[in-house]
């Protein structure tokens, strides 16, 4: 595929950039060169292989919710020197 000013200024416009004429020249050669390796890759027969999700076999591990310690509550009030209805009671600041 050639890739012509046109196509260029369009990619300027989406990625709002502003290039001058040499970085245009460098992008497009830039761009030819990637799209002609995705069309070698392309030509691959990829017929009966599943898509990789993850390089590692990393499954889903489920488990119940249980609550094994308890909240914890009753000691961290213990040392409060005001509370009420299992909260700590604090100065107003406002």
């Amino acid at each position: 595929m050639q890739i012509d000013d046109t196509i260029i200024e369009r990619m300027e416009f989406l990625a709002k950039l502003c290039l001058s004429e040499e970085e245009r020249e460098r992008a497009g050669k830039e761009i030819e060169k990637i799209l002609s390796y995705v069309e070698k890759l392309n030509e691959l027969d990829t017929d009966g292989v599943e898509p990789l999700v993850h390089i590692l076999p990393e499954e889903n591990v489920f488990r119940e919710d249980i609550v094994t310690n308890g909240d914890g509550r009753d000691a961290a009030l213990s040392g409060a020197p005001l509370q009420r209805d299992g909260q700590y009671v604090v100065p107003k600041t406002v």
